[in-house]
């Protein structure tokens, strides 16, 4: 909206309830962020220990990517420097006995939005819906992750770090060696 000042648009984002038709609870949008924030991470959607506590990646799969980031709790909620922003902002709740896929509504109405406000110097992209979204043109997420990762860029792909991708990362240990290295200095470098 013309002339909305960043604090108006978070409050629209709050108050979404675009998919309320499609979601087990009422619409609860979980995410951080500010304009001053320098890495920008996008995740699925809030499983329900973020949407119970309002706190995103508040759960193992949070304790994992600071771990791969490198990045402590404290900054980690620093809304100031790490904006958090997932791909459906509401928990989608469950298919299949895992959580279900974030809502495919919230991304093209909400992240270019907030995005192009915060103006980041690093997007982490972590997990295959947010890295299909952003690079579309990689077939597989194993592919985005060894090719582009390679490239200069300002944008970084990770998998999801859930337990269920424990497979995938024995798979593939040059994830651990080569990439959250290089991930852990990017951002060491931007946050100091």
């Amino acid at each position: 909206m013309p002339n909305e000042n960043f604090e108006q648009l978070l409050q629209r984002v709050r108050q979404c309830t675009v998919c309320q038709a499609n979601l087990p609870q009422p619409p609860r949008p979980v995410f951080a962020a500010s304009e001053t924030a320098k890495i920008v991470i996008i995740g699925q959607a809030p499983g329900i220990k973020a949407h119970d506590s309002t706190t995103p990646w508040n759960d193992a799969s949070g304790d994992r990517l600071r771990d791969w980031t490198g990045i402590d709790r404290t900054t980690f909620y620093d809304v100031k420097r790490v904006a958090l922003i997932p791909m459906g902002f509401c928990f989608p709740g469950y298919k299949n006995g895992a959580d279900a896929p974030p809502r495919k509504e919230c991304a093209p109405i909400w992240h270019h939005q907030l995005i192009s406000r915060i103006a980041p110097e690093l997007i982490i992209l972590a997990g295959r819906y947010a890295q299909q979204y952003y690079l579309p043109t990689y077939r597989t997420l194993t592919e985005a992750v060894a090719q582009h990762n390679l490239m200069q860029s300002t944008k970084i792909v990770l998998p999801h770090p859930s337990g269920r991708n424990n497979r995938w990362l024995t798979r593939n240990p040059w994830f651990a060696e080569d990439i959250l290295p290089r991930l852990k200095a990017q951002v060491a470098r931007i946050l100091q």
